[in-house]
């Protein structure tokens, strides 16, 4: 993860963990960037006029082992656009934003499309359906076109100060995370009835010993995401989990052993 912004000036000051963290394993950009793109089926499509000139537009997607796969009208100015340079970009942005959209997350896939042929074109339309079942009025119209991105470049955001880059190759490597979607009632279920022992966390695996007050953020398969109060300020730390989960089921356990772990070490 790379960080992009400069002093912050006259800005609150962010504070720093004053202790080790125990564990601050989380997704790869690529890991981040599957999980966005998975996450909902809309997104706004750069293509490139006859005079060069940059066009934005809405669309919806599918996804073929993570490629993204649009069915564009030519009536359309962006079909038209596609049609005569095939150099484009998907800006996604993840469903669930937060108060401040900026420090939501999202993603930026850039490449150039291509008709899919043979094989592929058959399981091009299946993503492109099962994503978008209303495309079934539609997409076999002599107007439409189904066009796969070829990815080359990949830009994930996760909020402030919280940006990478990943080749197209890890991209489609990775998969989506199975427990970010499905968290929501854990996370919930957390920050309700178990403050003390986020608060534990926080103080005792996330860095932070000065903490007076912890929620979870998020929740993925390596670990939670903490906001933290302290007499220093607000700040984010990590806290991991003993080993990645598969599923969502696992979620309980991992954090029943965070407590443990934050608990034996008082």
């Amino acid at each position: 993860m790379t960080l992009d912004h400069g002093d912050p000036g006259d800005a609150p000051a962010i504070p720093l963990p004053t202790a080790p963290l125990a564990n601050e394993a989380r997704p790869s950009p690529a890991e981040e960037a599957r999980t966005i793109a998975a996450g909902t089926n809309t997104g706004t499509l750069a293509s490139l006029t006859a005079d060069g000139a940059p066009w934005a537009s809405f669309i919806t997607y599918g996804l073929l082992d993570g490629a993204p796969v649009l069915s564009v009208s030519r009536l359309a100015e962006h079909g038209r656009n596609l049609a005569a340079d095939p150099r484009a970009s998907i800006a996604i942005v993840t469903p669930d934003i937060p108060a401040d959209p900026l420090a939501g997350t999202r993603i930026t896939l850039a490449g150039f499309v291509e008709r899919p042929t043979g094989d592929e074109a058959d399981a091009a339309r299946a993503a492109h359906l099962a994503a978008i079942p209303a495309a079934k009025y539609y997409i076999d119209y002599s107007d439409f076109t189904l066009w796969v991105l070829r990815i080359e470049r990949v830009r994930w955001v996760g909020g402030y100060g919280r940006m990478d880059s990943a080749s197209a190759a890890e991209y489609l490597a990775a998969q989506p995370d199975p427990i970010v979607a499905h968290a929501g009632p854990g996370i919930a279920h957390l920050n309700a009835d178990h403050a003390e022992a986020l608060l534990a966390m926080a103080q005792q695996l996330g860095g932070f010993p000065d903490a007076i007050a912890a929620t979870c953020e998020r929740a993925d398969r390596y670990g939670l995401d903490l906001r933290v109060e302290s007499p220093r300020g607000v700040a984010r730390t990590r806290v991991g989990y003993a080993a990645p989960l598969s599923q969502i089921s696992e979620l309980r356990a991992a954090t029943v052993e965070l407590t443990r772990r934050a608990r034996a070490t008082h």
